[in-house]
């Protein structure tokens, strides 16, 4: 669902599983929609209800803009379909819930895409976490700076807008990050933030900075940007009281653990810019690993890598920073919100 270049790379990755095939496409352009289906098969509708009524069809991968994810989730779950949505899940906790409640209604299996979750170091690294061997976690860091062109929002109907992105660099770019932190580390308690538009003429920030507080008692600090010329490689690094390692973009950098040696990444320097400089995904092979794992839930039953609880958290951390950005002042992760107008 959606014609734009995420769907373009949700095609390519289905398109690389055996036994996947491409039933349907829909898109409000409907030459955008035509042009997908040309490409990678399937029939194009910029009907959505005739879209939903396709059959044979036994889930959608919604890659509409942000702001109706729910919304078309909803719609799809209502059809008995099985609903894997972009990230985030929505631009809002009680949009995301609404989401949750309505394919847990309709029996149907609810995924979220953060491909991360399925790169290879990023497991290695969540293992050895899970192992304690970093011993307890202490000081976070995780710096996203990005760039985007001005054309990127100009040439866009939705990006950069509060009804249909949500927000700006934190939202659309920097969620990716934030479940990554929440995936690795747990919860997080509270938050403190500043957020700017410090380069692009659009309606949310493009540069962002927040301390964190993690349940487990680390601290960390969080940077997103989309103003950050050339754009550089997402860096994260964490240090526990019995080691550090450094992760850039989804490869271990190096890691250091008391009495054994350094190590660093197979390649020993890391190439590839992920996203840094171009919302083009190059690497498909994550998107590939996540639709993988949506066919085998709904298979068998078994959990997706990221379900739609999972994939709200993400969205509930971001609101909270951006409610200490509008406020100045800390605000504690499961309190009840302000009433924001932003």
């Amino acid at each position: 669902m959606g014609g734009g270049s995420i769907s373009e790379t949700h095609a390519r990755a289905a398109g690389q599983i055996p036994g996947v095939e491409i039933a349907a496409i829909y898109g409000r352009n409907p030459g955008k929609a035509a042009g997908l289906a040309e490409l990678y098969g399937g029939r194009a509708y910029h009907d959505l209800k005739a879209f939903l009524d396709h059959r044979p069809m036994d889930f959608v991968v919604i890659g509409s803009p942000s702001g109706v994810h729910s919304e078309h989730g909803i719609a799809a779950a209502r059809h008995r379909l099985h609903v894997l949505v972009e990230k985030p899940i929505d631009i809002s906790t009680s949009r995301a819930d609404s989401l949750i409640a309505e394919c847990a209604d309709a029996g149907v299996r609810l995924g979220v895409i953060f491909q991360d979750r399925t790169a290879p170091d990023l497991l290695r690294l969540k293992q050895i976490l899970n192992e304690g061997r970093l011993g307890k976690p202490i000081l976070v860091s995780a710096s996203v700076r990005w760039y985007r062109p001005p054309d990127y929002y100009e040439g866009s109907s939705w990006r950069g807008t509060r009804s249909l992105d949500g927000g700006g660099a934190l939202m659309n770019q920097g969620v990716h990050t934030v479940d990554l932190l929440l995936w690795l580390l747990g919860d997080i308690s509270r938050v403190s933030a500043k957020t700017i538009t410090a380069l692009h003429r659009i309606e949310v920030e493009d540069t962002v900075a927040a301390t964190l507080e993690f349940a487990g008692g680390a601290l960390g600090t969080l940077e997103a940007a989309t103003s950050a010329y050339p754009g550089f490689p997402r860096r994260i690094t964490i240090s526990g009281s019995e080691g550090s390692v450094v992760v850039e973009h989804n490869r271990i950098a190096s890691i250091q653990i008391r009495d054994c040696p350094a190590q660093t990444d197979r390649a020993g320097t890391v190439e590839d810019r992920g996203g840094a400089s171009s919302h083009l995904v190059a690497d498909i092979s994550g998107h590939r690993a996540v639709i993988s794992d949506f066919i085998h839930t709904i298979q068998t039953g078994a959990s997706p890598c990221c379900d739609g609880h999972e994939g709200r958290r993400s969205v509930e951390v971001i609101e909270a920073i951006y409610e200490s950005a509008q406020t100045g002042r800390d605000v504690q992760i499961g309190s009840p919100p302000l009433l924001l107008i932003r």
